[in-house]
């Protein structure tokens, strides 16, 4: 039963917040915001609303554990299985701005994150301030100097829609991500009494695969259709996203207490150190380009790091 509300819990999240996505963008085009912002700041953080709300509701009804190991999971999922998958179907070519931007700004981020968290195990309203007026800089910087790095950030098939459909896509989108959070939580945390399991494991494992599940549909997607395959420096950015602006965002509503501590002592370093291996693996073969060879060190260390989760 509880395994069914997990389910439920994260195809709502999936299908809200893809709705939010359409209302979000279908808005702005009626604004007439230009495309490059709208793809920076309203396809990003709508395309991070649901680990934003999980992280949210998880935090405010006392199941820290969770929220914080969703991010953490997703970062770790979004580098060693979203991008492992996606190089092992194809080689992708990787942009300048990785090691210009998107790779020196996630790693300050994960660094910065890690000060916060690792001596009090609390991160407090003024750290999720810090950590969110960082992002603010980071987008700014962005639309003022590297605008050709998210230019792609935009759905293709995005188009402005009537005023009617817009808010009905709004009010869907809002009920399912409130329900689907509802259900994913009320369903993790049974599910971790059940199995005698900590939240922390339910959070990095189920939470954080479920919501990202997007990205890998996306990316295999890309692949497939041989367009331009999702970039490295999507992945990168909801990494940032995911702990600047989730984390950032949450803390900033009620300080995250960490209780288990496999977070602070084991799970955090994962996270730092399979973004730090990124950077040898993009120019080592091949400069530049991540092949099936680099797909399989990503995802033989991922399964690594689930499977001693239970053990």
């Amino acid at each position: 039963m509880n395994l069914l509300l997990v389910i439920i819990g994260l195809v709502l999240l999936i299908i809200g917040g893809n709705w939010l996505l359409k209302s979000a963008v279908g808005f702005s085009l009626r604004l007439q915001i230009p495309k490059i912002v709208i793809g920076m700041t309203v396809v990003s953080f709508a395309t991070s609303a649901p680990e934003l709300i999980v992280s949210i509701k998880s935090a405010l009804e006392g199941h820290a554990d969770i929220a914080f190991g969703n991010v953490i999971g997703s970062n770790v999922a979004n580098l060693g299985l979203v991008l492992a998958i996606t190089i092992l179907i194809s080689t992708i070519s990787v942009e300048k701005s990785f090691y210009k931007t998107d790779w020196p700004v996630m790693m300050i981020a994960s660094v910065l994150l890690y000060g916060f968290i690792a001596f009090d195990g609390i991160l407090q309203r003024y750290e999720g301030v810090i950590l969110f007026s960082f992002l603010v800089i980071f987008l700014i910087y962005l639309l003022r100097f590297q605008k050709t790095a998210v230019v792609d950030e935009i759905p293709s098939d995005s188009e402005e829609l009537p005023l009617h459909k817009i808010v009905l896509f709004l009010v869907v989108g809002g009920v399912a991500l409130w329900g689907g959070s509802e259900l994913l939580i009320k369903g993790a945390v049974g599910m971790a009494e059940n199995f005698n399991v900590s939240e922390r494991v339910i959070g990095i494992t189920i939470i954080s695969v479920g919501t990202s599940i997007p990205e890998l549909a996306a990316s295999i997607i890309a692949v497939l259709q041989k367009e331009k395959a999702i970039s490295l420096g999507n992945l990168i950015g909801s990494n940032v996203f995911n702990i600047l602006a989730v984390l950032g965002i949450t803390s900033m509503i009620t300080p995250i207490t960490i209780t288990d501590q496999g977070l602070l002592t084991n799970d955090i370093f994962w996270m730092l150190g399979i973004s730090l291996l990124v950077f040898p693996l993009v120019f080592a073969p091949v400069k530049m380009k991540l092949t099936w060879k680099e797909g399989l060190i990503l995802i033989s260390l991922y399964l690594f790091f689930i499977i001693r989760m239970f053990y």
